[in-house]
């Protein structure tokens, strides 16, 4: 079948974990009981201000096309959103593109900036799209393998080892998922510079921004001078922190002819977002309601965090793990709860999913030797899977060498 489709989707394979998320629901629905730590979306239902001001656009008629880049009112939303963030920052509502979910916005970027004989670096372990959508691009994705002594980030160092001539791009997330890292203000910053110097794009994905457990949104590129932003383009949205990942709505934020270029391509895609969902959005980025259950969330968030990493350091001391500042994903190591270290992330996967929990092997994300366990679910929930997963690394551990 394979030879009848087109060169484009040659390195193309579905999502794994929608394919995770998917079979979980499928087991579900034949009786199995699964608890699902495998997507990555909020447990909490979207604020309500911002559910209103969806039900009331539908009422009020906004149901026909949008503009293509989005509605005035959410990009001038997302600015104020994104300038309280930094500072203050001035933000230009024109530079914005309103898309269906941020994924959308990074395939924009990528596909306007990116094409055949282009390298783009992207931090390994990663979100398993970032190197799909940079192949259908034709450009090549370059993985460069992150520190386990630096909670799986890179450093200029390793950003200049895989640098060459035809490198065009780098995708930087943070706080990043699969590992819930984030990258401080200071290694941004070296890391723009590095970008700058180079003649480097960075897409800088920043859908977690808001879900981060230091004091205020974690450190942005928007936070630094202007002279290192000539070549960035921000991802941002509404799914996350704000419990809106059915609604679609991405944001990017792009020097203008970048902007411009992004709105064409979308013009004869999608032709822009949901209309009604764009004005869910536009309250939810100002509303000083949903700017409070947005906190609640994170707080608990926070919670679980700390309830997670306590339990793996009492009750699996030797299981190593990336401590998470962000996000709400927690990456550990299963090579080594096997006497013979000879476990894989697929094949803990398998057997955690027959001990009732479904998570993603990291081969997903670049490396087969860790596990991305999501901590976006009930706090019942979430003791209930804790429960099973050390039951099954305690029955590992103990198995004959």
């Amino acid at each position: 079948m394979s030879e009848i489709l087109s060169s484009n989707l040659t390195y193309l394979k579905p999502s794994e974990t929608v394919a995770i998320s998917a079979e979980t629901k499928r087991r579900q629905a034949l009786g199995e009981d699964i608890v699902d730590l495998s997507v990555g979306e909020p447990d909490f239902d979207t604020p309500k201000a911002a559910a209103e001001a969806g039900i009331a656009a539908i009422q009020k008629g906004y149901t026909r096309y949008p503009p293509n880049i989005g509605i005035p009112e959410l990009r001038a939303a997302v600015a104020r959103n994104l300038s309280l963030m930094s500072g203050g920052r001035a933000l230009n509502p024109d530079q914005i593109v309103i898309s269906s979910g941020s994924k959308q916005s990074i395939f924009n970027a990528c596909f306007s900036l990116f094409g055949p004989k282009d390298k783009v670096l992207i931090p390994s372990p990663a979100w398993v799209s970032y190197p799909q959508i940079v192949h259908l691009c034709r450009a090549e994705p370059v993985a460069v393998p992150g520190d386990p002594e630096w909670g799986l980030k890179v450093s200029v160092k390793d950003l200049e080892r895989k640098y060459d001539k035809l490198v065009k791009g780098l995708i930087l997330c943070s706080p990043c998922n699969p590992t819930g890292a984030t990258y401080t203000a200071t290694e941004i910053k070296a890391i723009a510079g590095w970008a700058r110097d180079h003649g480097v794009w960075i897409i800088a994905d920043e859908i977690y921004r808001r879900i981060y457990y230091g004091n205020g949104p974690a450190p942005s590129l928007l936070d630094l001078p202007d002279e290192y932003l000539e070549k960035v383009v921000l991802i941002y949205g509404a799914a996350k922190a704000y419990a809106m990942t059915g609604w679609r709505i991405g944001v990017a934020y792009a020097p203008m002819p970048v902007a411009k270029a992004m709105a064409a391509l979308q013009s004869q895609t999608t032709t822009g977002a949901n209309h009604p969902a764009q004005w869910a959005a536009a309250t939810a980025f100002v509303d000083e309601a949903v700017e409070r259950d947005v906190q609640k969330m994170v707080a608990a968030f926070h919670l679980r965090r700390d309830r997670v990493v306590e339990r793996f350091r009492q009750e699996a001391p030797g299981v190593e793990f990336v401590e998470p500042t962000g996000a709400f994903y927690f990456f550990f190591r299963v090579d080594g709860v096997t006497p013979g270290h000879d476990c894989t992330g697929t094949v803990f996967c398998e057997q955690v999913m027959a001990a009732g929990v479904a998570m993603v092997p990291g081969a997903a994300f670049g490396d087969d030797h860790w596990v991305r366990m999501s901590y976006a679910a009930s706090d019942k929930d979430l003791d209930t899977a804790l429960e099973r997963l050390f039951g099954l690394i305690r029955r590992l551990g103990a198995r004959a060498a």
